[in-house]
């Protein structure tokens, strides 16, 4: 009976409906060992900050320089907002379990993780499909580009793409609120995955799954396919153009952006790929590091790289700070 009585106070029980129980879950990380917590830790704050401050410089650069204030540098202003969103979600608060030596995180604060990380995630997808009908309207109708891409469509842009985020969001959070979790509550991960969450389940996730597969093949499908109708247009305008430096010159304007969708939905894909094919979880967790923490890390570098007005907005940004010192 004694026996009984402990195993039942180390099961956490989530009853559907049920507010006064209250559960939590193991984060194992990448199950790494004590020797390995302080170069781990070293490596994913230098990776945050990094993180942090060149999205920083890059909305900073912007909303500071008034040549920069068009449809394309809105997005990307967006973009790296999204992005350091995206890493403040999962970074910190492992950060902190490395510190604290605490791996557990509360049934709120993991609904709560994985919450905002479908809002941020799924914002960045949308994001990056606005910015390629951005690329294809300037490239393929570029007389028409000022009346198209007017202040009005560009935040009509931004706010459907909130709202289809936090309402895609929202419903998979509240389906996870109506699951029970018994004895299994290890995540084999760094952050609240939705896909690790599910599996924890001792209720039936049919419908979860279901849910899932409908929505993100729908949202993620529209969002592909404009952004591959975009650039099947745009590559067939840039043939067009006669001259080599004309071709260079168009094709240079989406460059950046094109780095970056291919980086996000590569490692994207390689996220899944590690989750489906393999049953080792240090490798799922090491591909969902390149997507969630390394993707907006690089990000800036690439636009910063590729990107004369943003180099020299940068530049005219850093000498105005050192000189009001």
């Amino acid at each position: 009976m004694v026996t009984c009585l402990r195993s039942q106070r180390k099961i956490n029980l989530i009853i559907p409906g049920n507010q006064t129980q209250f559960t939590e879950f193991i984060l194992l990380r990448f199950s790494e060992k004590p020797e390995q917590h302080g170069p781990l830790f070293g490596l994913f704050l230098g990776m945050y900050l990094v993180t942090v401050v060149g999205n920083l410089l890059i909305m900073l650069a912007i909303g500071s320089d008034s040549h920069l204030h068009t449809p394309m540098y809105f997005f990307l202003s967006n973009l790296s907002f999204v992005d350091l969103c995206v890493v403040s979600t999962t970074v910190p608060n492992m950060l902190v379990s490395i510190l604290t030596k605490n791996k557990a995180i509360p049934f709120a604060d993991c609904l709560a993780q994985m919450y905002f990380f479908m809002v941020f995630v799924t914002l960045d997808n949308f994001l990056l499909t606005a910015m390629a009908y951005d690329r294809f309207v300037a490239i393929c109708h570029p007389l028409r580009y000022t009346v198209i891409m007017n202040p009005r469509l560009c935040g009509l842009l931004v706010l459907v793409s909130w709202i289809i985020s936090l309402l895609y969001s929202l419903l998979q959070s509240l389906m996870v609120t109506q699951l029970s979790f018994c004895t299994e509550h290890e995540i084999p991960h760094f952050f609240c995955d939705l896909a690790e969450v599910l599996k924890l389940s001792c209720s039936d996730t049919l419908i979860n799954y279901v849910l899932i597969y409908i929505l993100v093949g729908l949202l993620g499908t529209l969002s592909l396919t404009g952004i591959l109708f975009s650039y099947i247009q745009i590559c067939s305008s840039i043939l067009k153009i006669p001259s080599a430096q004309g071709k260079y010159k168009a094709f240079s304007t989406c460059g950046s952006h094109l780095s970056v969708v291919s980086l996000f939905y590569g490692a994207g894909l390689g996220v899944y790929l590690s989750s489906s094919t393999t049953h080792s979880s240090w490798k799922s967790t090491v591909a969902s590091v390149m997507y969630t923490v390394v993707t907006p890390m690089l990000n800036p570098f690439i636009y910063t790289l590729r990107n004369k007005d943003i180099k020299n907005a940068l530049k005219h940004l850093i000498s105005k700070i050192t000189s009001s010192q």
